[in-house]
C-alpha cells in the first residue's frame, strides 16, 4: 500500500486536487469531507457517481500533500469500505468538471424540452410536488414522472418549451433540494414525449388534471421504472424545508447510508429512557444532557432523589431514544458502567425538580438533523471540538481538557473558515468525561461544541 502510493506520487505531480477511487453509492459528500477535513479546507468537491470516484480540491497543495502522506501509512476507510487516494492529474477543478459529473452521454443528448434528473445523497423522500416547486420557476412544467433505477432515484421533467429546459439545467445542475443533501444531477433526455397514465405522488400530467390516481400496489410508469414505496411518503403540498424532523423509519435509514445500524428498528415509540448505575457524586442534569443530546433533542431530565444513581431522560422521539439506548448501554462514565433502558413512563411530568431542555438552543437536532444522525456512534477515544476561538492554540485546548484524562494527541485545523480540533484520549471513558463536562463550556467567550469522532487516529 505504501509502495503503491509513493509510486503514484512520483508518476503524478502533486496537486491540490485529490482523486478518490472506490467511492460506493453509500458514501456521501459529507463522508469524504470528514475524511480529509483534519488536513485543510475543501474548496470544491465533484462526485463521479458513474465511475465510483470523486475529486476533492483542497485550499492549497500543502493540505493535499499532508492528506496523502497520512493515508500512505493508514488505509482510508469510509462506511466500512476501503477507498484509495492519489493526486489528480487536474491542478484545478473547473465548472466544466463539476457539471460533467463524469457522464459520457452528456455530449450525445441534444438540448430538448425533457430533462432526466438523478438525485444523489437522497435523505428525504422526493415527490412530484417537490420537483414541481423546484423546476416550475424556470418555465411551465407539463409532465413529471419519477422512478427508481440502478443509478438511484430519477425523474423525467417535461417542459412546454426547450428554452425552459435549458434555463433549468443551467440554473439547477449540481444544486441541492434540501440543505446538504438531495443533489440534482441533470441532463437532457432523448425522449420526445412523456406518457403519463396517473396523477399521484410519482407521476403527474399538469395539462390533464382529470387523470385518475393509480390503484394501490400498481406501478404508474412501468415503462420508465418503479418509483417504489419510500418515495411516496411526503404528503401532497409539502414544501421543501431544510432538514425537517424525520418522521419515518425509511427516511431515517437513508441518513445511515440506506440501512439502520444493527439492532435498531426505527419503529420504537417510547421516548423516555431510564439511566442507572450513575456516579451520584459526579453526575448532574447538564452532564447527562451533554451526553444524551448526541443522539437526539432532549425534552426533560429528572434525577431520581429516591435512587441517586438513577435518572430519567426524555428524548424528542422514539427513534432518538432508541439510538441513545443502543449506543450508550454499557458506556463507562465516572468509574461506572452505565445501564440504559427504555422507561415504563411515556414522558417526564414537569416539576420543580425536573430540568426542562425543550427550548434549549444547545439541542443539536434543531438544525442539520440528518448530518447529526450520521455521526451517531458509541463513545470513542477521539473527540471533535468545534466553534473554537479563531486565535486558539493547541496548548490552550489541552489545558482546557487535560483534567479529564491523558491526552495522547491533538490536531488543530480550520474548516469552512472556522477553527476546530481533534483530541485523542487514552481511553473512551476519559473522552466521555471530557465531553460531558466541557461540551457547551466557554473558551475566551466562545461556547464550544464537542462530539465523538469516528476517526481512528490523527
Amino acid at each position: 500500500m505504501v509502495w503503491a502510493l509513493k509510486r503514484v506520487a512520483k508518476m503524478t505531480e502533486p496537486s491540490k486536487v485529490i482523486h478518490v477511487r472506490n467511492v460506493g453509492p453509500e458514501i456521501s459528500e459529507n463522508d469524504l469531507l470528514q475524511l480529509v477535513h483534519p488536513f485543510g479546507v475543501v474548496t470544491k468537491l465533484v462526485m463521479l457517481r458513474a465511475k465510483n470516484q470523486a475529486l476533492l480540491q483542497m485550499q492549497d497543495v500543502a493540505s493535499a500533500v499532508s492528506a496523502l502522506q497520512y493515508y500512505a501509512n493508514v488505509q482510508p476507510s469510509v462506511r466500512g469500505r476501503n477507498v484509495y487516494v492519489q493526486f489528480s492529474s487536474h491542478q484545478e477543478l473547473t465548472t466544466m468538471d463539476q457539471n460533467s459529473q463524469g457522464r459520457k452521454g452528456d455530449q450525445e443528448a441534444q438540448p430538448n424540452r425533457i430533462l432526466l434528473v438523478t438525485i444523489h445523497h437522497l435523505l428525504y423522500p422526493i415527490t412530484v410536488e417537490v420537483l414541481h416547486q423546484v423546476f416550475s420557476p424556470h418555465g411551465f412544467v407539463e409532465k413529471i414522472v419519477t422512478f427508481q433505477k440502478s443509478a438511484g432515484f430519477q425523474a423525467l421533467i417535461q417542459y412546454q418549451s426547450r428554452q425552459s429546459a435549458v434555463s433549468a439545467i443551467n440554473a439547477l445542475q449540481g444544486r441541492n433540494i434540501y440543505d446538504g443533501c438531495c443533489q440534482l444531477d441533470i441532463q437532457f433526455s432523448n425522449l420526445t414525449e412523456l406518457q403519463v397514465n396517473y396523477n399521484n405522488e410519482r407521476s403527474r400530467d399538469f395539462t390533464n388534471p382529470s387523470l385518475p390516481s393509480e390503484q394501490k400496489g400498481r406501478s404508474s410508469q412501468s415503462g420508465y421504472g418503479d418509483g417504489g414505496g419510500m418515495y411516496a411518503l411526503q404528503p401532497p403540498g409539502a414544501r421543501p424545508v431544510a432538514f425537517p424532523q424525520m418522521g419515518n423509519a425509511t427516511a431515517i435509514a437513508a441518513a445511515f447510508g440506506g440501512g439502520l445500524p444493527p439492532g435498531i428498528s426505527g419503529t420504537n415509540d417510547r421516548c423516555t429512557v431510564l439511566v442507572s448505575n450513575l456516579n451520584p457524586d459526579e453526575i448532574d442534569e447538564d452532564k447527562l444532557f451533554n451526553l444524551f443530546s448526541l443522539y437526539g433533542n432532549i425534552v426533560r431530565i429528572k434525577l431520581l432523589r429516591s435512587k441517586p444513581d438513577h435518572a430519567l431522560v426524555q428524548m424528542g422521539d422514539g427513534f432518538q431514544a432508541e439510538l441513545a439506548v443502543h449506543f450508550l448501554k454499557g458506556a463507562m462514565l465516572f468509574g461506572k458502567r452505565l445501564e440504559v433502558n427504555f422507561s415504563k413512563y411515556p414522558n417526564i411530568t414537569p416539576a420543580p425538580d425536573t430540568h426542562d431542555y425543550s427550548n434549549s438552543n444547545l439541542n443539536r437536532f434543531n438544525r442539520n438533523a440528518a448530518k447529526n444522525y450520521r455521526y451517531c456512534c458509541s463513545p470513542t477515544k477521539m473527540i471533535h471540538v468545534s466553534t473554537l476561538p479563531q486565535d486558539i492554540t493547541e496548548e490552550e485546548i489541552v489545558t482546557h481538557l487535560e483534567k479529564h484524562g491523558s491526552i495522547v494527541n491533538t490536531k488543530l485545523f480550520e474548516a469552512n473558515g472556522k477553527k476546530q480540533a481533534l483530541v485523542l484520549f487514552e481511553t473512551e471513558e476519559q473522552a466521555t468525561e471530557a465531553l460531558v463536562c466541557k461540551h457547551a463550556s466557554l473558551i475566551d467567550g466562545s461556547t464550544i461544541r464537542i462530539s465523538f469522532s469516528q476517526l481512528q487516529a490523527i
